[in-house]
């Protein structure tokens, strides 16, 4: 633990299993500008250390002192053993806004602040910034909270229910999307590409409604693969007569994951896996179908 004071900025760090309520925070951000509006004198004094415990000094850090000590006092409010130099008066510092509290490691929080023409600065930035988002959200700055929230809560429903249309629209779509199945031996295959940015939930649904479509005495194995955020999405599938030929979802997503570089597992029934190179979509798809050719090669 340890502390840094820096012209313009402080931080302190101390003891806590857990972590400092905000409501703690601001009554102690108030009471410390309190303490700076009266002014109070700063004073420095040599003494011994039965003295400086006495009048209730504080060793804040576990340094180690000597015989005699430098306490220095905020008029009555603070003492505490200190070798470091001082404003002459407690309202020479202007104003302390506090930034963060936080963990820093097991039972030790820390607290970072900006003192003076820094907190000033500081805090006029965030006011500019208040009645910049109240003009943006036509809202008071005391209401701007709950108006953000109100807006956030509208834009994830519509995120929602755009998302919902956009399932649909792919589901509906999906005999053009999967096409015709292939047969390799006495598999009939599916590999497919789903169109850029469809979910991974999405891609599942397709292959698993492709899969109930046939008849369970037929071998069937599907593999999908699409795109989105930069990533690529895979899904295996395969029926209990596929299984029994050895042909498993599973086997099906390992043999495609290392063309875009994925993980990922699952069951003989169904696997899924991404991985971060999906441009190698095409050619996972092509590996499927080569290894199921070659599984049955006479």
């Amino acid at each position: 633990m340890g502390s840094e004071n820096a012209p313009g900025r402080l931080r302190f760090d101390f003891p806590s299993p857990t972590a400092v309520a905000p409501g703690i925070l601001q009554e102690v951000e108030a009471r410390v500008n309190e303490v700076l509006l009266d002014d109070l004198a700063v004073s420095a004094h040599l003494m011994s250390q039965a003295e400086a415990r006495a009048m209730g000094a504080m060793a804040l850090f576990g340094e180690k002192y000597g015989d005699k000590v430098r306490v220095v006092s905020v008029g009555d409010w603070a003492h505490e053993l200190c070798g470091g130099t001082h404003a002459q008066r407690s309202g020479q510092l202007g104003v302390v806004t506090f930034l963060s509290e936080g963990s820093i490691g097991a039972g030790v929080r820390r607290v970072e602040a900006l003192v003076g023409a820094d907190a000033y600065r500081f805090l006029a930035r965030e006011h500019l910034l208040v009645n910049r988002l109240s003009e943006l959200v036509k809202s008071p700055a005391d209401e701007l909270v709950e108006r953000i929230e109100r807006t956030i809560t509208s834009l994830k429903d519509a995120e929602r229910d755009l998302a919902k249309v956009r399932s649909a629209q792919l589901i509906a779509s999906m005999d053009g999307i999967i096409g015709e199945g292939k047969d390799i031996g006495p598999v009939r295959v599916w590999a497919f590409e789903a169109p850029e940015g469809t979910s991974a939930a999405d891609l599942r649904e397709m292959v698993m409604k492709a899969k109930g479509r046939n008849r369970p005495e037929l071998p069937v194995a599907l593999v999908g693969s699409a795109v989105a955020d930069g990533k690529a999405s895979i899904i295996a599938a395969a029926n209990q007569t596929a299984i029994d030929l050895g042909v498993t979802a599973n086997l099906v997503l390992k043999t495609a994951l290392p063309s875009v570089d994925g993980r990922g597992g699952g069951k003989d029934d169904l696997a899924q896996g991404g991985g971060t190179r999906p441009e190698g979509v095409s050619d996972a798809l092509a590996a499927v179908e080569s290894m199921i050719l070659n599984r049955f090669a006479t």
